[in-house]
């Protein structure tokens, strides 16, 4: 209760404070409604459109009210403008599925929302009358199909704010009354940007090794795409080679799905979520979004997150910095060298579920789908649809993500319009649509680039690093676009499939050297997960969550044994390897104190916080 009540006092507090400095105007965030209803907070598309926003998820069923209040200072008229999009307008796809209404004391406004602008963009909801004081605001989703508001402007003036799609924009800041500089969080040994197996990992075996580590997640939950919001389940052997008790750590978090898209309580986010509270030495940010890095030198100094329902900005200070955000986010943002395969990357996809019930089941209609027949998709056997409803591969999966996992969306309910009432109606009059992941399952961005970059070659021939130390146990899985279903939509195929190089050892594994953890110019900066510096091709056996899970395990070490030494990570790899070997052959669970700190190896390298 304490934390819906926080939620209503800040929509107020703003609302007021936006009103001393234009009496003419009260701003309110979707994001910060006191109750979400059925909507969802997504958060996948900051980086591209500025903000989160509240998404109207129903599998073709409106979803329930998300509700605020809001102080009015003043009674009178308000034109309303509202932040929002046609999602599907930019196909030119008939029908407007993302329909919903805004409403002021349980009254609608006259018009519909959702249904203007192939982009993001202020729709105009003409005019209510408003009295002073408390006012109950309303989101009221009309069609249960992915309906998304951004925020909405009470304003006296003929004109919206600015559609500036930066992220906390002036407007924004100066609007919501926030502060002009950040809180800052730390000084931190390590700081972790990414919750999914390899962010886990790195936290939990630094803090285990004496360092305080935040770990922050964009997210709810964590686990990425091993996550109840994703359920890949968790693929690559563990416990195994020079250093077997490498994924000891993994294991105690890792899910246990019989199949992948498993079931919500296989992917056990809460049971994620205490291992990682149970570590004193971790302090965990759910909600937070990374945006920006302040850079000194060779070195980062920190790096500034927007808490994704207050909108308020965090600064984390730390001495060490880890990237395991899958897109190399702070990599990029600090000025690392990293690359993106130009032409055949990996897709992103997006499941699904379904069920036979008892009774017949209705579906609507859904002309703005995808025009599917039967045989255009692979049949979803086992009630499920799996990896392989993936699309994308050579869009922009940085600056247009929402555009991809909109597209596996319109497939998903093409496919099952399709099921429903299409040619296959008659077979399926009992089957229900029971969960469809909003938030997309990505493969494949940038690489950051360290002192190896990884290739086929190494794997295959069984390049002998002296630094080897993460087994890779899965094939070298590369995803293309399945030829007999890309005939409709050649342009932007949905169906994938997988071409295995089976040329290493899948029992034993090839082991991934330490090299390819840290970035080669930014000099505190480690990398773990699917952005760490390999080819294209070597990120088909690199990239399945357990062995990201282990290159965490590594990195949180290899901090430890960078404080010591105050040196770099590349300096643990040229002057303190033998010691960083005898951490790597402890058991996942054995626990240190923090280690005393030594002089400066150099004067570049990073002192500690």
């Amino acid at each position: 209760m304490w934390r819906r009540g926080l939620v209503l006092i800040l929509v107020v507090v703003c609302s007021v404070v936006c009103n001393k400095a234009s009496a003419a105007t009260v701003f309110v965030e979707a994001e910060s409604f006191t109750d979400h209803g059925g909507w969802s907070l997504d958060t996948q598309f900051i980086r591209e459109m500025g903000s989160p926003y509240l998404l109207a998820h129903g599998l073709g069923r409106p979803v329930a009210d998300a509700t605020t209040k809001v102080v009015f200072p003043a009674a009178g008229t308000y034109r309303v403008f509202v932040r929002t999009k046609d999602w599907v307008a930019r196909w030119n796809a008939p029908g407007t599925p993302g329909r919903f209404q805004v409403l002021v004391n349980s009254a609608p406004l006259a018009e519909t929302f959702g249904t203007q602008g192939a982009d993001w963009g202020w729709q105009d909801g003409g005019t209510v009358n408003v009295p002073a004081g408390e006012t109950t605001i309303a989101l009221h989703d009309l069609a249960g199909f992915d309906g998304r508001c951004d925020c909405i402007a009470f304003t006296t003036e003929d004109r919206p704010p600015p559609n500036d799609s930066a992220i906390l924009a002036t407007w924004r800041r100066e609007a919501l009354g926030l502060p002009q500089a950040p809180e800052t969080k730390g000084p931190y040994d390590l700081v972790v940007v990414g919750g999914g197996y390899a962010g886990m990992g790195a936290a939990i075996s630094a803090a285990r090794m004496g360092l305080k580590a935040a770990l922050i997640q964009d997210r709810p939950v964590l686990g990425g795409n091993g996550s109840s919001e994703i359920r890949v389940w968790a693929m690559g052997l563990i416990k195994r080679g020079k250093y077997p008790h490498i994924g000891e750590i993994v294991d105690e978090f890792a899910d246990k799905a019989k199949k992948s898209p498993g079931t919500y309580e296989e992917f056990g986010d809460a049971k994620k979520e205490q291992v990682v509270r149970d570590e004193p030495n971790i302090d965990l940010f759910l909600n937070t979004h990374a945006f920006a890095v302040a850079r000194e030198g060779d070195r980062i100094t920190s790096v500034t997150c927007l808490d994704t329902k207050t909108s308020r900005e965090l600064a984390f200070t730390g001495t060490f910095f880890c990237d395991a955000t899958g897109h190399a986010t702070i990599a990029h943002l600090a000025g690392a060298e990293t690359v993106m395969e130009a032409k055949g990357r990996m897709g992103m996809s997006n499941m699904w579920t379904w069920a036979e019930e008892t009774t017949p089941q209705s579906f609507p209609e859904t002309p703005w789908a995808l025009p599917l027949e039967m045989a255009d998709f692979p049949y979803p056997r086992n009630f499920h649809a799996e990896w392989f409803w993936e699309s994308g591969y050579d869009k922009d999966p940085l600056g247009d993500a929402e555009g991809i996992r909109d597209w596996n969306l319109r497939a998903v309910f093409g496919a099952w319009n399709a099921m429903k009432n299409g040619d296959g109606a008659a077979k399926h009059p009992k089957a229900a649509l029971t969960w469809v992941a909003y938030v997309g399952g990505p493969r494949e961005s940038r690489q950051i680039l360290g002192d190896v970059v990884l290739t086929q070659d190494d794997i295959v021939g069984k390049k002998d690093f002296v630094d080897g130390c993460v087994p890779s146990t899965w094939s070298i899985d590369l995803h293309y676009p399945k030829k007999e279903y890309a005939k409709k939509f050649p342009d932007n195929p949905f169906i994938s499939i997988a071409v295995h190089d089976n040329r290493i050892d899948r029992k034993y594994g090839y082991p991934i050297p330490y090299r390819c953890f840290y970035s080669k110019d930014v000099e505190n900066l480690f990398m773990a997960g699917r952005c760490i510096s390999v080819t294209h091709e070597a990120l088909g056996t690199v990239r399945v969550m357990k062995t990201c899970g282990m290159m965490g395990e590594v990195v949180g070490k290899a901090a430890s044994v960078a404080l010591r030494h105050s040196t770099t990570p590349r300096g643990v790899y040229e002057k303190h390897w033998s010691e960083l070997d005898e951490l790597l052959q402890l058991p996942g669970n054995a626990r240190r104190p923090r280690p005393p700190v030594e002089r400066n190896e150099d004067a570049k390298s990073p002192s500690p916080g």
